[in-house]
């Protein structure tokens, strides 16, 4: 069991739990029971996720079967439930809630993470009317969608290789003394679709890759052509180095910085990958206008 002292009082860990079938929306409804019931960090998924970042673990939406899959939510890798588990201590967290399917799956994840007994169950239909679970399965029957309660941008940084979309969730106030601000009410989430769902897995090569950023490139007002692309994978994504002929009498630190945003909102809203970098090599410089193909 965990305690942490404060000013000289002993207090206990609290640990809740977020109980529903899959699919019945529970990530989707996550940031709001923890808003809800004070919950200071999510569990979900294989993924610790604290104040709407993702800041430890491994998603079980990377793996390439359900099996995997389920090993990942449960922390079965001793070096990923060790990483929760320093994570946790280190945030001197005093609150807990944990997503899972049953009250038995919620209580293994506890053990795994050496969390103290949980304290109370929550279930999706206390959240959620028939309609909207039904709605819910449907969804994920259909379309093989699943939520994590984080924004796109750090989702893309765990699952890179994943197509992500934002979805927008409105969090009340709990009280008229919290700030009224739309933008505190307000949290993003994203939407993916794993590769062990019936979909398969989904390849860009290289050359695709290429491809866009050189057309992308190529599109900025100010660039006379491209010469060359590489690209290169790291542990959040992709990144990308370019080498440009400019065209002359242009400011080149503000092209420059123009092409970078175009080639990586382009690719990543083309692909769903995360771009991290965008590096760009000025090779040479053109007079004259450029020739537009046809």
């Amino acid at each position: 069991m965990w305690n942490t002292t404060l000013l000289g009082r002993v207090v206990l860990l609290k640990v809740f739990s977020f109980i529903g079938p899959s699919g019945t929306g529970k990530s989707h409804r996550a940031n709001f029971v923890a808003h809800k019931i004070g919950a200071e960090v999510i569990v979900d998924d294989g993924l610790l996720i604290k104040d709407n970042r993702i800041i430890a673990g491994i998603s079980s939406k990377i793996q390439s079967t359900r099996i995997g899959a389920i090993k990942t939510a449960l922390f079965m890798s001793d070096e990923q439930a060790e990483q929760v588990k320093k994570k946790i201590k280190f945030l001197n967290v005093k609150s807990v809630l944990i997503l899972s399917t049953s009250n038995g799956m919620a209580k293994k994840i506890a053990s795994r993470l050496d969390l103290d007994p949980i304290v109370e169950f929550l279930y999706i239909e206390d959240f959620a009317s028939i309609k909207e679970i039904r709605k819910a399965r449907s969804i994920r029957s259909q379309y093989s969608k699943h939520v994590i309660p984080a924004p796109t941008m750090e989702v893309k940084k765990s699952l890179p290789e994943t197509l992500v979309d934002p979805l927008q969730v409105f969090l009340r106030r709990k009280s008229k003394l919290e700030k009224s601000d739309s933008q505190h009410n307000w949290l993003e989430q994203s939407v993916v679709r794993p590769t062990f769902t019936y979909y398969g897995k989904l390849t860009i090569s290289q050359h695709a890759l290429s491809s866009i950023s050189k057309i992308s490139a190529e599109q900025v007002k100010g660039v006379y052509c491209t010469k060359g692309i590489h690209l290169k994978r790291v542990a959040d994504g992709i990144n990308i180095y370019l080498n440009l002929v400019l065209q002359h009498g242009l400011k080149m630190d503000c092209l420059c910085k123009n092409v970078q945003t175009v080639v990586k909102e382009q690719l990543e809203n083309m692909t769903g990958l995360y771009v991290a970098q965008v590096n760009i090599f000025i090779i040479g410089v053109r007079t004259g206008k450029k020739v537009e193909k046809r």
